[in-house]
């Protein structure tokens, strides 16, 4: 066991005999707790986020096995997909499925069904079984896909070291060939959850060299899909930018308070895409937007519109956040500027900035035929639909491309 010098303490429980003695690592590497209570001794790893952690273990481990046993062979390294540490976002809660040692390969399609098995197998029997303080044996995949951590000591493991083509790959995450070209139904029905996934991560290695060039081809849709998106979006708040007023000038308080909501949630959505990036669905929303340029200066404000006490104390807070929004279109330059200061509703006394407006104007700068031919204006697969069914059922979703014709 390694010396520990910087803590020691140890505790009784009122209510038994168990003592509980915790000694930590000054070179924190481990934090070792252990539990006497005739036999149990658990074994707590420090926490280090989940792409460091599988970028050293292909390193340390992977690559000297593939460059020992398989010497010729072009693969790619990756670790992108899924997991909230393709995101980032992973912390030491997120250990308990899924999230582990682990790695991607990408073979080409002559050496996929050459190769996949015999690199499975040793891999299996040559990585150690444990890294960085962490099992690197797996459970076997529960219905829904998830595996967890388990600790072995002899055997050969069920690693997650995960082997397929390029083309299989996003083929399984996207329903669409990789290699092919993207039109804008495909761009509309992708799953924004899904692009950002596969254009997360890290790639620790490209030596298909073809890799990081199919990540950069779905890095953000194209100038004219990302127009109409636009628009739609600012349409989107259009539809209800009046009703947080109405709503509570009868008295109607809780209805003004959920179309606040949901116009922040609007808004926030817009930001993602003037600063044209992918958002990611609820669990990570705010802490990816909290992460935007704009963020700084309009996190506070939206925060006030959600806790206002009243519907005054509301459109107060979202006339300042509407302006903020509209410089930074402004700064966009897609359009002639358009007004940053809020207006009454129709003589209502509603103060809105009329995002129809701005629907409109950005709408007439597209020039893609395919794209100035749909005739709905709901945007993407995300603006028109709020269910995690169809960024999971992939089927599902992709069949909706019969609203944009």
């Amino acid at each position: 066991m390694k010396r520990y010098s910087r803590f020691f303490f140890l505790t009784r429980y009122e209510t038994g005999r168990l003592l509980k003695s915790f000694y930590f690592d000054s070179s924190s590497v481990y934090a070792i707790a252990l539990f006497f209570n005739g036999s149990r001794i658990k074994v707590m790893t420090k926490f280090i986020p989940g792409l460091e952690l599988s970028h050293l273990f292909y390193q340390k481990e992977i690559k000297p096995i593939l460059d020992k046993q398989f010497p010729k062979l072009k693969y790619s390294a990756a670790i992108i997909g899924w997991g909230s540490e393709v995101l980032g976002f992973d912390t030491a809660i997120s250990r308990d499925h899924h999230w582990g040692p682990r790695t991607l390969l990408f073979l080409s399609e002559r050496d996929y069904p050459k190769f996949k098995d015999k690199i499975s197998t040793a891999l299996s029997e040559n990585i150690p079984y444990e890294f960085m303080g962490y099992s690197t044996n797996f459970s076997s995949p529960e219905p829904n896909g998830v595996r967890h951590l388990v600790k072995v000591k002899s055997g050969p493991l069920n690693h997650m070291v995960q082997i397929f083509t390029i083309k299989s790959f996003f083929e399984a995450r996207l329903r669409f060939d990789p290699y092919k070209k993207i039109s804008v139904t495909d761009w509309l029905t992708f799953p924004q959850q899904r692009l950002l996934e596969l254009t997360s991560g890290a790639v620790y290695y490209d030596g298909l060299n073809e890799l990081e060039k199919i990540r950069l081809k779905f890095s953000f849709y194209p100038q004219d899909v990302w127009l109409y998106m636009l628009s739609a979006q600012w349409k989107k708040i259009s539809q209800e930018e009046a009703f947080v007023g109405r709503a509570g000038d009868v008295g109607d308080e809780l209805g003004s308070q959920v179309v606040a909501s949901r116009i922040v949630r609007e808004i926030m959505k817009l930001c993602f895409l003037m600063e044209k990036q992918y958002a990611p669905y609820s669990k990570w929303f705010g802490t990816a937007f909290s992460k935007l340029k704009i963020a700084k200066k309009l996190s506070p404000i939206l925060r006030e519109v959600l806790l206002a006490d009243n519907w005054k104390q509301r459109e107060k807070h979202l006339v300042k956040a509407y302006s903020i929004v509209a410089r930074a279109h402004n700064a966009l330059d897609i359009t002639a500027a358009m007004p940053t200061k809020t207006t009454k509703y129709y003589g209502r006394p509603y103060q809105v900035i009329f995002a129809e407006k701005f629907a409109i104007e950005i709408s007439k700068k597209i020039q893609e035929p395919a794209v100035k031919r749909i005739k709905t204006a709901v945007g993407s697969i995300d603006q028109f639909t709020d269910s995690t069914d169809v960024i999971e059922n992939l089927d599902m979703g992709r069949s909706l491309d019969t609203v944009y014709k």
